[in-house]
């Protein structure tokens, strides 16, 4: 789903459950390309469980200027997610390096060598259910999804980070790229995408909360 374009690049909303790039069939990336016709040049990515916000550039010089800003940590990013478990801590920040682990997974270490750096706020939904606000700082692969395990809050759906049986039963996984803010060629922008798939995710009082968190720099 398109939500914005310019003359250098697009903003669009992935779905839960697509791969970023192609394995095996045509992934996010190309079916995009081929949607709109044009070369597109992916700029940073999303797992293939996490939906919404994306950005796509549309020639590899803005491609380069999006990827300084990006390590320059320039570019600020917004998600949610829902767990089934109650976090150790409400809100604050979850740091330290992280390393590979068995099977692709990723665990969080106590050193802070290079760390991951994740802050969030939580609140209660229904029963059992945890909303979590978060905003990374940096940018490693599974970050959010190790940095909310360690919390003891594994997002609901995630067959490799949470319990794979009680994973296996959501309709997805619960992670959503909600925002994006930044500022290019001088101009800022802002883009805030609520998520539109998964029963919790679409509940009252999800959508509730989320009226509360639209403009979700504001909670940081």
């Amino acid at each position: 789903m398109l939500i914005f374009e310019n003359n250098d690049f697009i903003i669009v909303a992935k779905r839960a459950g697509t791969n970023f790039h192609s394995e095996g069939e045509a992934g996010f990336v190309v079916q995009i390309t081929q949607h709109f016709g044009i070369p597109l040049f992916p700029v940073h990515r999303l797992d293939k469980m996490t939906s919404g916000l994306v950005i796509l550039a549309k020639n590899s010089e803005t491609a380069a200027q999006f990827g300084k800003l990006f390590e320059n940590r320039k570019i600020e990013k917004y998600y949610l997610a829902i767990s089934m478990r109650k976090p150790k801590k409400k809100m604050g920040w979850v740091k330290g390096d992280m390393s590979s682990a068995r099977r692709g997974d990723y665990k969080l270490l106590t050193t802070m060598e290079n760390p991951a750096i994740t802050q969030f706020v939580s609140c209660a939904l229904r029963t059992h259910e945890r909303f979590f606000l978060i905003k990374p700082h940096t940018g490693k692969t599974h970050q959010i999804r190790v940095a909310l395990k360690s919390l003891g809050s594994p997002i609901a759906g995630d067959e490799r980070y949470a319990q794979a049986d009680e994973a296996r039963k959501e309709e997805r996984g619960y992670l959503h790229a909600y925002a994006l803010r930044f500022t290019f060629n001088g101009e800022p922008f802002s883009f805030v995408s609520p998520p539109d798939e998964g029963e919790r995710f679409i509940s009252s009082e999800c959508r509730t909360q989320l009226e509360a968190w639209d403009k979700p720099w504001e909670q940081f």
